[in-house]
C-alpha cells in the first residue's frame, strides 16, 4: 500500500485550503510558524566565532515536532510549503534541521496564490531550499538581534525596564520625533486671499480668485494690502481676457504592494498597518465561501512588486470585457514599474479570481475581510482600465490692472473611476458658465480672507509607511510590526490616526541620536537593506555584512556604556508629603512619564500625578500654570485651578506679556529660534523672544 505524501505549511487555515486541492494522497500539517529561533534570554550569537547563531527549539513546539516526526516516518515525500519569501524559506530550513530530514526525503514548494492550479504546479516544480533566501533572513535576524539585544539591555539599565531599540524602529521613532520638533518650531505666517463671485451674462455665478498684478503672481501678506485691492475694484468691470479649454487624463493607479495596501487601508478603511496585515493574511490563507468551499481569495500579501502574471492579466481583461464594457479596457496592457529597490520576487497583491466580485461573496466574509477584499479587488480591476478623462476650462479676468482666475472641469469619461473611485483629487466637478473673450462682467461680492501657513502634518500609519519606503528603510514585512512596537513601548501615542511623541520616546530618541548615529541614520540603514537584498541574489556572503557592521556598532555601544554609566538615575525627593504615611514623596518614571510615589512602597502604595510648574502665572486668573499631560502622554499647559475655577489650557507655554496689537496673552513657540506669538489666531502678531527665554 502506497504511503501518503506529507505537506507542511505554517497555519491551520492554509492547511485547510490546500487539503481541498490535493486530495487523499496528501496529508497536510501545520508548523504553526517558526519552530526554531534564537533564545530569548541571551544574545544567542557567538561574536567570538564568526557570529555563529545558536538556534533552539521554541518553547511549546516539542509536542508538535514529535507529531511531525511520526508522520514523516510513514510518508513517501515531505513537501515544505511555507510562505514564498525569506521568512518562509527560513522556516522550511529550520524544519529540515529540527525534524532531521534527509536530503532525498524532502522538497520545497512555493505558490504565490492558494489556488488549485498554483498548488499543483508547485508540486510539479518542487525544488531544493534556496539558501540565498535563508541566509538573507539569517543575516537580518542576527543583525536585528545584535542591535536590539545590546541597545535594549543598555536602555533597561540606564533608563527603565521594558524599553527596546532596533534598526528600523529607531529610524521610525526619529522620523516622528523630528516631525514633532518641526511642528514645535514652526512659526505661522499670515497671508490673505481675495475671492470674487462673478455674474455671467446668464446671471449665473462663478468664483474667481485673485492672482496678481498685470500678469505677475502676487502673495498678499497683510489685511491692509488685500482690503486695499478689494476696495479699489469693487465697482470695476471684470473683463474676460482669455479663455483656455483643454483635456486632462487621470491614469489608473498600479495594483497594490504591501506598503500601498497598508497606506490605502489606513486612509479609506481606518485600519492600522497591523490590522491590515492580519485581515490580508486571512484572505490569502483561505476563507470558506458559500457554495465554493475554502478559497484563497488574494495572492501573497508580502510583496513590493506591482507585476501581474500573464494568466492573471487575461483573467482581469476578460472580466472587464464581459462585465464593465470593452470600451473601458485599456487598448494595451498597462505595465507598471516597481521601485528601484523592489525585490520583485513575486506578483502584486491581487484577487485570485477576477470574477469573484466582493458583493457576490459578502455574506461569507467578516466586515473587515469584505472591506479589504473590496479595496484589493477594485484596485486590481481598475489598473487595467482606461484613464478617466476631464474637459477643463480656465478663464482669466482683468479688474482694472488686477488679474483674477477661474478654473473648472467636468468628467467626460469615467474610465477606471467606474471601479476604483477613491482618488484624492476626485473633487466635485465645477462647470463654468459660457462666457466670451472681451465680455465685461460684474462681481456680486468680493471677499478678503485671512489665512496662516500650517506646520507639516504629523505622521499617520499611511504617511509613516510611505516615508519609510521612500527612504529605503525596512521591507514589506517590517512596517506593521515596527509601528506596533513603538506604540507598545509607549514611545509614541496615536490620537485621531496621528502619531504624537511621548516624553519617554523623546528621551530614548535623544540617546539613540547621541550614541548610535549610524543606527538612526536612514541612509546607513537603507544601505543595509540593499546588502540584505544582495545576499538574497547570491552576490554577497551573508556573514560579510555582519563582519562589516559589528565593529562600527560595537564602538558606538562601548562609548554609550562608558558615557551613560556616569548617569545615576535616582528617585528625586520632593517637598510633597504623603498623606498616608507622612514621608516625602519621590518622582518616579512610569509608562506615561513622571509621577509622584511614596518611597515606602510596597508598605505604602500611595501615588498621584506630578505637575511641574511652568514658571508663569495664568493669564486668565493669576493662578500657577502647570505642565500637564493628556491620558495618551501629550504635554500641555493648564492652570492649577482648572477645571473647577478656571478654563485656561494651552498646547503652547504662555508668557507674562500681552499682545501689543490686540491685548491677548502671548505664548512661546519653537525650541531653537524661539518666538512669541499672540494666542489669538486671527491676530497673527509675533516677535522674537527675549534672549534669556530663548536660551532656557
Amino acid at each position: 500500500m502506497a504511503n501518503k505524501n506529507l505537506v507542511i505549511v505554517e497555519s491551520p487555515a492554509k492547511a485547510k485550503t490546500i487539503k481541498k486541492f490535493l486530495g487523499s494522497k496528501y496529508k497536510i500539517e501545520a508548523s504553526m510558524g517558526h519552530v526554531r529561533d534564537l533564545p530569548k534570554s541571551q544574545l544567542g550569537v557567538d561574536i567570538e566565532h564568526d557570529f555563529e547563531p545558536k538556534y533552539i527549539t521554541i518553547r511549546g513546539k516539542g509536542e508538535l515536532l514529535a507529531k511531525l516526526r511520526k508522520e514523516i516516518k510513514t510518508a513517501d515525500k515531505v513537501y515544505l510549503a511555507t510562505d514564498p519569501d525569506r521568512e518562509g524559506e527560513a522556516i522550511s530550513w529550520h524544519l529540515v534541521a529540527a525534524l532531521g530530514l534527509e536530503e532525498e526525503k524532502y522538497r520545497r514548494i512555493t505558490f504565490n496564490e492558494i489556488t488549485k492550479n498554483a498548488v499543483k504546479k508547485s508540486i510539479a516544480e518542487a525544488r531544493d531550499i534556496n539558501m540565498s533566501l535563508v541566509n538573507a533572513q539569517q543575516a537580518r535576524r542576527i543583525l536585528d538581534r545584535i542591535v536590539g539585544y545590546s541597545i535594549s539591555d543598555l536602555l533597561w539599565k540606564k533608563v527603565k525596564r521594558g524599553l527596546s531599540g532596533g534598526r528600523v524602529q529607531s529610524v521610525a521613532l526619529k522620523l516622528i520625533c523630528d516631525r514633532e520638533e518641526e511642528i514645535r518650531s514652526f512659526i505661522p505666517e499670515e497671508y490673505w486671499t481675495i475671492d470674487a463671485d462673478i455674474l455671467s451674462g446668464e446671471k449665473k455665478k462663478f468664483n474667481a480668485k485673485f492672482y496678481g498684478l498685470e500678469g505677475k503672481k502676487i502673495e498678499l501678506k497683510t489685511g491692509d494690502e488685500a482690503n486695499g485691492i478689494a476696495d479699489s475694484i469693487k465697482d470695476k468691470d471684470f473683463a474676460v481676457k482669455e479663455i483656455k479649454k483643454g483635456k486632462r487624463a487621470k491614469k489608473p493607479y498600479p495594483p497594490f504592494t504591501t506598503s500601498t495596501l497598508q497606506q490605502e487601508a489606513s486612509k479609506y478603511l481606518n485600519f492600522t498597518a497591523q490590522k491590515t496585515m492580519m485581515v490580508a493574511q486571512q484572505l490569502y490563507e483561505g476563507v470558506d465561501v458559500k457554495g465554493e468551499g475554502t478559497i484563497g481569495l488574494v495572492s501573497y500579501i508580502r510583496t513590493d512588486s506591482v507585476r501581474i502574471s500573464d494568466e492573471a492579466y487575461e483573467d482581469i481583461k476578460n472580466y472587464i470585457n464581459e462585465n464593465v464594457g470593452e470600451n473601458y479596457l485599456a487598448p494595451e496592457r498597462n505595465v507598471y514599474k516597481s521601485k528601484n529597490n523592489a525585490q520583485d520576487a513575486h506578483e502584486c497583491i491581487r484577487p485570485t479570481h477576477a470574477s469573484l466580485e466582493p458583493e457576490a461573496i459578502k455574506d461569507s466574509l467578516t466586515k473587515e475581510q469584505y472591506k479589504l477584499y473590496k479595496l484589493i479587488w477594485e484596485r486590481t480591476i481598475a489598473c487595467q482600465m482606461k484613464p478617466a478623462e476631464y474637459e477643463t476650462q480656465a478663464i482669466t479676468l482683468l479688474a482694472d490692472k488686477y488679474v483674477f482666475k477661474a478654473t473648472g472641469s467636468i468628467l467626460a469619461f469615467d474610465g477606471f473611476l467606474k471601479i476604483y473611485n477613491r482618488i484624492d483629487d476626485n473633487q466635485e466637478a465645477v462647470l463654468l458658465p459660457v462666457v466670451n473673450e472681451g465680455d465685461l462682467l460684474k462681481a456680486s461680492s468680493i471677499n478678503t480672507v485671512q489665512h496662516f501657513t500650517q506646520p507639516p502634518a504629523r505622521f499617520s500609519d499611511a504617511s509613516l509607511i510611505k516615508t519609510l519606503e521612500e527612504i529605503g528603510v525596512g521591507r514589506p514585512s517590517t512596517y506593521a510590526p515596527t509601528i506596533a512596537t513603538i506604540i507598545a513601548r509607549n514611545y509614541v501615542t496615536k490620537e485621531k490616526k496621528l502619531f504624537y511623541t511621548t516624553e519617554l520616546g523623546e528621551a530614548v530618541n535623544e540617546i539613540m541620536k547621541t550614541y548610535f548615529k549610524n543606527i538612526v541614520n536612514a541612509d546607513f540603514t537603507a544601505a543595509m537593506e540593499t546588502d540584505l537584498d544582495s545576499i538574497e541574489d547570491g552576490k554577497i556572503e551573508w556573514k560579510e555584512i555582519i563582519r562589516s557592521f559589528y565593529p562600527i556598532f560595537n564602538s558606538e555601544l562601548q562609548n554609550a556604556q562608558e558615557k551613560l554609566s556616569k548617569l545615576v538615575i535616582k528617585d528625586e525627593v520632593t517637598d510633597v508629603i504623603c498623606e498616608k504615611c507622612g514621608s516625602n514623596m519621590v518622582i518616579k518614571y512610569g509608562r506615561y512619564g513622571k509621577f509622584l510615589a511614596c518611597p515606602n512602597f510596597p508598605e505604602c502604595s500611595n501615588a498621584k500625578p506630578l505637575f511641574e510648574s511652568a514658571g508663569v502665572k495664568c493669564p486668565l486668573c493669576g493662578g500657577e500654570v502647570l505642565i500637564k499631560k493628556t491620558k495618551k502622554g501629550r504635554k500641555y499647559y493648564g492652570c492649577e485651578n482648572n477645571p473647577d475655577k478656571c478654563a485656561f489650557v494651552s498646547w503652547n507655554k504662555p508668557v507674562d506679556k500681552k499682545c501689543p496689537r490686540c491685548g491677548s496673552y502671548m505664548v512661546e513657540k519653537g525650541t531653537k529660534n524661539v518666538k512669541l506669538l499672540c494666542s489669538n489666531e486671527t491676530c497673527g502678531y509675533s516677535e522674537d523672544a527675549p534672549q534669556e527665554s530663548a536660551q532656557e
